[in-house]
C-alpha cells in the first residue's frame, strides 16, 4: 500500500484549473479509498496554484473558517481532511497554494504553511526523487497509471503502477517506486529533467 511522508509536494510548477481538479482526484482508484481508509493518502499533500484558482475556490462555498493568509473548505475530502488554500509571501512575492490538512491534528494548517515556505524559499530550484515520482503520478493520465492487482505478488498488491516504455518490448507496467533514473527522466517534462536532486529536508 502507498505510504508517504507527512507533508509533501505532489506537483512541480503552478497548476492550471484543469490540473488542479486532476490533482484533487489523484487517488481515485486507490484500494484504500474503496475501503474508506483514504485519509492518509491526502493529508499533507500540497501544490501551487495561481490567484485566479484560489479566488475561484473561495467563491464556491462559504469557507469553514478564514484567516488572513488561509481558508478551509467546508466540504471534507475524507474523514477530518479538508482543503486549505494559502496566500503566502515568499521572497517578497505573493503566491498561492492548495494543501490537504487533517484538522484532527491541532495546528496542521500552520505546520503545512511553514513547510511550504521553507520548501519554496530554497535558493536553488531542485526536486527530490520522491517529488519527481509524485509529479509523474500527478501528471500521468488515468489510462496509463493504476494499482497492482491480483496478478502481482501479494506484497506488491495495491501499490501504484505506471506504464513505461521497454524498447522493443513495447510498454510494460512497473511499480512507480521502482522506476529507474532514466525512466523517471523520460516521464518528466523537459524543463524538469535536469533539475538537481536534493535530499528531502
Amino acid at each position: 500500500m502507498h505510504t508517504s511522508p507527512s507533508i509533501r509536494k505532489v506537483f512541480e510548477g503552478v497548476a492550471t484549473r484543469h490540473e488542479m481538479h486532476r490533482l484533487f482526484n489523484r487517488h481515485r482508484g486507490d484500494p484504500a479509498m474503496a475501503e474508506g481508509e483514504g485519509q492518509h493518502l491526502f493529508a499533507g499533500e500540497w501544490f501551487e496554484i495561481n490567484e485566479r484558482e484560489h479566488d475561484y475556490m473561495l467563491e464556491i462555498l462559504p469557507p469553514l473558517w478564514m484567516r488572513a493568509d488561509m481558508f478551509a473548505m467546508r466540504e471534507f475530502m475524507t474523514g477530518s481532511v479538508t482543503s486549505i488554500f494559502f496566500t503566502l509571501a515568499i521572497d517578497g512575492k505573493r503566491r498561492w497554494f492548495h494543501g490537504y490538512c487533517d484538522l484532527s491534528g491541532r495546528g496542521s494548517p500552520e505546520r503545512m504553511k511553514a513547510e511550504i515556505i521553507e520548501r519554496e524559499s530554497r535558493p536553488v530550484r531542485a526536486m527530490t526523487r520522491d517529488e519527481r515520482l509524485e509529479h509523474i503520478w500527478s501528471s500521468t493520465h488515468d489510462d496509463y497509471r493504476g494499482y497492482a492487482g491480483e496478478r502481482w505478488p501479494a506484497p506488491m498488491r495495491g501499490r501504484r503502477t505506471v506504464l513505461v516504455s521497454a524498447g522493443q518490448r513495447g510498454t510494460v507496467l512497473k511499480l512507480l517506486d521502482d522506476l529507474t533514473e532514466a525512466e523517471i527522466a523520460a516521464k518528466l517534462p523537459v524543463q524538469l529533467r535536469h533539475l538537481p536532486e536534493t535530499v528531502a529536508a
